[in-house]
């Protein structure tokens, strides 16, 4: 049953149709990394009132929210911002680190609300961090020991499979609210300080509502993965 077509009940092939699953996943996936792309391109063309670049309004941010522990750094690549906790570093992508942009700034704050979660121990940033061994763990091993459990035929194996990518999803459950919360708090400081005015504040929504967008597809693409997992052991069982 790995590939398109597998045994079915009488030992002919027939159509797997989980595909559409997997299928349906990969559409959501690509729509919003597509949307993301193209939202951060056209609001990388306006420049913020402020003028401050990325890294600028990043300290800014920072500062307001009574946080001077935390060092930016420069990240090579496109879009690859984010907190480390472990070094209380925060890293900007090329894209946004000199850029005064409206897409520059909003990104860098974002990546600050991550920082001023860690500082106030946001209860969903804790659990997540928490979940990262497990998720890893969970999505490397999670299909090798599900197929083994189906090629051998031992129950066991499989539900092991399926517990081990819930994990995985689980992890991206906790994930969704902790991006949501600090977009949330990026663009309430960006507000507060006046690093963008109202007018500005309307497409950095939009920047940041298209950034969320991909942990939504994301995690909507690991559900029908899962349900794929749990529809196709049902079908051995009936086999």
């Amino acid at each position: 049953m790995s590939g398109f077509y597998g045994f079915g009940p009488r030992g002919y092939y027939m159509f797997d149709w989980t595909y559409l699953l997997v299928i349906a996943g990969l559409v959501l996936s690509l729509a919003a990394q597509a949307g993301v792309k193209n939202t951060f391109a056209r609001y990388s063309r306006v420049r913020s009132m402020s003028g401050l670049t990325g890294a600028a309004a990043a300290q800014r941010v920072l500062h307001a929210a009574g946080i001077y522990d935390v060092s930016i750094a420069r990240v090579s690549g496109n879009l690859t911002d984010h907190y480390d906790p472990r070094s209380k570093t925060l890293r900007l992508s090329d894209s946004t680190y000199g850029s005064n942009s409206v897409a520059a700034v909003c990104v860098a704050a974002h990546e600050c609300g991550h920082a001023i979660q860690d500082q106030v121990k946001y209860g969903p940033l804790v659990l997540r961090s928490t979940l990262v061994p497990a998720a890893n763990f969970g999505s490397t091993l999670s299909w090798p020991v599900f197929i083994a459990g189906l090629i051998f035929s031992i129950r066991p194996l499989v539900s092991l499979g399926i517990l081990l990518f819930s994990l995985a999803v689980l992890f991206q459950l906790v994930t969704l609210p902790v991006e949501i919360n600090a977009s949330t708090r990026a663009m309430r400081v960006l507000r507060d300080t006046h690093i963008l005015g109202d007018t500005e504040a309307e497409g950095g929504k939009k920047v940041l509502r298209a950034a969320a967008l991909t942990y939504v597809a994301g995690l909507a693409s690991s559900i029908l993965q899962l349900l794929r997992l749990i529809i196709l052991a049902g079908g051995r069982d009936r086999d």
